[in-house]
């Protein structure tokens, strides 16, 4: 009997024998023949048994100024056609589930090509291009007794936490959100922890590695690092001993298949990204063909761009108010794996998100001086706001940039920013929102007022979340959040938005609040309804809607041209909610929870297997945040929502109530935030338009490639059928 061991020299020796005794048995003939034009490389994959059919074909190319490859799926025959390549070089290879890779083959546009599957040799091999999920679902989620106060299986665990629901949630909002858990560098311990003891012992020392160290150390100090490091040592331990995915994924079927990606290298193996932006969202036609800019976050100062036409990668160095501003430098950190003592991130200014106004200038919620805020924030000052709620300290504030004239304008903000969105007003408002709801505010600039006066005190507000708790319509005095309910009072509850987003059909602002994992307070988490009325910082009014029975975890905010509201949530579903199917009373006592309007809601759920030990409703699965297509500019039709799927390493989008699931099969770990969508040329039709993203993971070095990995920027366009060119 011959031992196979996948990936080895005597491997692709047996392989490539049985390969050449294969090719002289079954001859290559094209089923049907394939038309290409000379920007294109087309053909057809043949495996054991015949065509190979949604399978991906990859072209990769080093010789223009970035790295830059392009992906199909190959159709019911095994056809393909990999269109609009750049003039160069490439190496073309086979990847698909149930196959381990193909030998590269050198080709270039205008080529057709005959390419053979490998079949793998094991159900092992095959796993090791599944998406992470299939590997991470492995965890062991603590039992439901595990959270009874008190219970020998208890030990080790956080008392904050309380239900099976909460651990979850915590996993993915806390740890899948910054990491992609099933990817290779995450499921596989690097030796150099594991000889340092027990593998309890490995993922201590692992998870104080790197700069991330504070950041994961507040995570497990939430679930209990005991509890936590035990489960992840007994889920790595199983997978060395062998333990495989317990489910399998099926490869692209239907309109999956006419998908087309193209990725560019940008930024640089030891920094990380959070978001891209290529266009106003509002007018998805605006910077066509333009650079597209990332948000580098704690991992530098260098804002990425790229130039799609051209293939070049450049970076724009953000500046900051304050010598003083912290730096990512002064984090504390251990010895990596990877990198050593280096330090690989040296970021003063956090730039966690951005995006583009419809002058093409560039917004940033981005940090710009240390975290104490100015005199005028705070209590005893006569801004209209700090009235209301001084403010003492905000984490980022906001900066802008205008690529006609290469200059910043950096904004001092008393709260806090997180993400930034404009609303479809006359002063051109840039709503924020602040993370984690510690502030309990929401805060805006009004950016009209600002390029009018350059004044930042005057151009900025903010409100307290406060609902009408006693249903008069209006905003009263209120009690505080920990206070009980009065009758005659409202009450504030103790959030601020993480997604924040205006709604396009009224004057509302909509927002999620993350649950208990993220917010480290005893709340669930909620979708919320602003309505500003005509002086916000007094006048504002807010609904809070809790998640359907049995889900929870709100991610991320959109609102498609009607109105209604999208987002993921972190028990494994999409979810829509749509106020006008509200039935009961909008506010009055009964609404302080959120429980009000369950049949405003609408669940898809997720692709994927469950957790083992966890059986309620829902996947493994993770989207980070959502973003609904307004305009179609992908194809797939108008007010289409699409998920930013990092366990399935996916985009997913709901259309006519069914999922279509747009696996990004290289490099392996996929692993996005945020997608928009540009329409470069109108008249073009799917050549001219597409969706935007980026590399989001906060250790790309972990994914396939490892340190020579770099960043992605994707785009990605629908077909109208995988051969078209």
């Amino acid at each position: 009997m011959i031992n196979l061991k996948f990936k080895t020299k005597e491997w692709n020796i047996l392989r490539n024998s049985l390969l050449a005794l294969t090719l002289c048995q079954t001859p290559l003939v094209f089923a049907q023949s394939v038309k290409i034009s000379s920007k294109d490389i087309g053909g057809q994959v043949l495996g054991e048994h015949g065509p190979e059919a949604g399978v991906w074909v990859i072209a990769e190319t080093k010789d223009l100024p970035t790295k830059f490859s392009k992906i199909v799926v190959t159709d019911d025959k095994g056809r393909f056609v990999i269109p609009q390549l750049p003039s160069a070089n490439y190496q073309v290879w086979v990847r698909g589930y149930g196959l381990v890779d193909s030998e590269k083959v050198q080709s270039k546009p205008g080529k057709t090509l005959k390419l053979r599957a490998i079949t793998a040799p094991s159900e092992k091999a095959a796993a090791q291009y599944y998406p992470g999920m299939y590997w991470y679902s492995l965890l062991e989620i603590p039992a439901k007794e595990d959270f009874v106060k008190g219970a020998p299986k208890n030990a080790g665990m956080a008392p904050s936490m309380k239900s099976q629901p909460q651990w979850v949630d915590t996993v993915k909002n806390m740890c899948q959100s910054c990491h992609a858990l099933g990817s290779p560098g995450i499921r596989e311990v690097p030796e150099k922890f594991h000889k340092l003891g027990d593998s309890f012992t490995a993922w201590a020392v692992r998870t104080q590695a790197g700069q991330a160290q504070p950041y994961m150390a507040t995570v497990l100090g939430s679930m209990g690092p005991e509890k936590a490091l035990t489960m992840f040592a007994d889920w790595t331990d199983r997978i060395k001993g062998g333990e495989l995915p317990f489910a399998k994924p099926e490869r692209p079927q239907g309109v999956e298949r006419n998908v087309v990606y193209s990725l560019w290298d940008w930024a640089s193996p030891k920094h990380y990204q959070h978001d891209a932006i290529s266009t106003d969202k509002r007018n998805p036609g605006l910077n066509a063909n333009g650079l597209i800019y990332g948000s580098p976050e704690e991992s530098t100062d260098l804002v990425p761009t790229l130039d799609p036409i051209k293939n070049v990668a450049a970076t724009i160095t953000h500046p900051f108010r304050d010598p003083k501003t912290p730096s990512s430098l002064d984090l504390a950190h251990g010895d990596s794996a990877y990198w050593g003592m280096e330090q690989i991130w040296d970021g003063h200014t956090s730039i966690h998100n951005l995006i583009m106004d419809e002058n093409k200038k560039v917004w940033f919620a981005a940090r710009i001086r240390p975290e104490a805020n100015p005199d005028f924030c705070k209590k005893g000052s006569t801004h209209p706001s700090a009235m209301v709620v001084p403010l003492n300290t905000s984490a980022r504030q906001l900066s802008v940039y205008d690529p006609a004239t290469k200059t910043w304008e950096l904004i001092n903000t008393c709260f806090s920013t997180h993400h930034v969105y404009f609303g479809h007003d006359a002063n051109n408002t840039l709503w924020t929102s602040s993370g984690p709801p510690q502030s309990g505010v929401v805060g805006w600039l009004n950016t009209k007022m600002y390029f009018e006066t350059h004044d930042e005190v005057k151009s900025q507000g903010w409100t307290p979340l406060i609902i009408d708790t006693n249903g008069n319509g209006k905003r009263d005095e209120y009690v505080e959040a920990k206070d009980p309910l009065d009758p005659t009072k409202d009450k504030r509850v103790m959030a601020a938005f993480y997604g924040v987003q205006p709604s396009p059909v009224d004057d509302s602002i909509w927002g999620q609040t993350m649950d208990r994992g993220f917010s480290r307070i005893d709340q669930p988490g909620y979708i919320i309804r602003l309505n500003p009325g005509s002086d916000p910082s007094n006048t504002a009014l807010a609904e809070i809607y809790q998640p359907p029975e049995g889900t929870f975890g709100p991610r991320g905010i959109d609102l498609d041209t009607n109105g209604v509201v999208w987002t993921a949530l972190s028990s494994g579903q999409i979810a829509s909610f749509d106020r006008k199917l509200c039935k009961g009373p909008l506010n009055g006592p009964t609404t302080a929870e959120g429980k009000q309007c369950p049949e405003g809601w609408k669940l898809f759920q997720l692709p994927g297997p469950q957790f083992k030990n966890y059986n309620e409703p829902g996947s493994a699965n993770h989207a980070y945040y959502i973003w609904v297509d307004r305009f179609n500019t992908f194809g797939l039709g108008v007010n289409v929502p699409i998920a930013s799927a990092n366990g399935s390493e996916s985009l997913i989008a709901v259309v006519d109530n069914k999922l279509v699931n747009l696996r990004m099969p290289y490099p392996l770990g996929f692993f996005t935030k945020n997608v928009d969508g540009r329409i470069d040329d109108p008249k073009a039709g799917w050549k001219g338009r597409g969706l935007w993203s980026t590399t989001g993971t906060r250790a790309s070095f972990h994914n396939e490639g490892g340190v020579d990995n770099y960043p992605k920027v994707y785009k990605v366009q629908m077909r109208p059928n995988p051969l078209a060119n």
